[in-house]
């Protein structure tokens, strides 16, 4: 593991929990330290189970919107962009069979869907408590269809459950199991049931990007909370969680930082390892 300041040439972050706390405003401590990170030349990377439309406002916050040689890894690591233009460097998204098989069977469990496409995010029977979750978040485009039959010819990235609680959402894993054998399966944010192409995931995206941009894996650092962050985690030179990291994924971390979402646990770690 690298173990000096410039060693480290990539910092890839989860949004939901790890940069954005409950409040959904971040610190100036967060924006300060990717902003002097960035000018020394160290890629901040957003890794975001998110579309990389969504995201363009936390982007502007930080200081990377729109920016040459800067890098968003969206949709669990389903789609590479270049923030200039968001340009397309890398997309890989499920089938429709897996995508309509999902939402079809899903409408016979109690939960809320999401279908995100390329550059849209879909909704079928969004409750209250995700409108509010989704609020000053994601927009998204509500969903009443039967099936997914007026997507077949439009790339779909990923599906997802949602329902608060993973207590639910862990017997639907088996419910799905014969669609999603050849799939990757994660959960996120207390409240997810992810489904992304096999070999998706944020710790394939960010070593992909680190090959693109000629960058020694060992000279990167992931920072996330929960499981689905957990492949980047364990990928990176650096495997770091915030204080609120899930307890299933605490064991896999290189650092656990003192700080949390809530208190600029992100800027710990770029002012120990990047900027110190």
């Amino acid at each position: 593991m690298p173990d000096r300041a410039q060693d480290f040439r990539i910092v890839a972050f989860d949004l939901d929990e790890t940069l954005i706390p409950p409040s959904r405003v971040i610190s100036e401590r967060d924006r300060t330290a990717i902003r002097e990170a960035t000018a020394r030349g160290v890629d901040c990377v957003i890794a975001t189970g998110r579309g990389y439309m969504t995201v363009q406002g936390t982007l502007r916050d930080i200081g990377l919107w729109d920016r040459a040689d800067s890098y968003t890894l969206s949709y669990n690591g389903g789609i590479i962009t270049e923030n200039k233009g968001n340009r397309v460097l890398y997309q890989q998204g499920i089938t429709w069979d897996q995508a309509n098989a999902l939402y079809t069977r899903g409408q016979g469990f109690d939960v809320c869907m999401h279908v995100y496409t390329q550059t849209e995010v879909y909704a079928w029977n969004i409750n209250n408590d995700e409108k509010a979750y989704l609020d000053n978040r994601q927009d998204y485009i509500e969903l009443d269809d039967a099936d997914l039959e007026r997507f077949r010819n439009e790339p779909i990235i990923k599906v997802l459950y949602e329902h608060r609680g993973y207590e639910h959402l862990k017997p639907l894993e088996a419910e799905v199991a014969d669609i999603t054998a050849d799939m990757e399966v994660s959960y996120s944010s207390g409240r997810y049931l992810e489904f992304n192409c096999q070999g998706v995931s944020k710790g394939a995206s960010l070593l992909r990007l680190a090959d693109i941009l000629g960058v020694d894996p060992a000279a990167t650092i992931a920072i996330g909370d929960n499981v689905n962050d957990l492949s980047m985690i364990r990928a990176a030179g650096l495997g770091v969680g915030v204080g609120n990291v899930d307890s299933q994924v605490r064991p896999y971390c290189d650092y656990v930082c003192e700080r949390s979402c809530d208190d600029s646990a992100v800027a710990e770690v770029i002012e120990r390892f990047v900027l110190s």
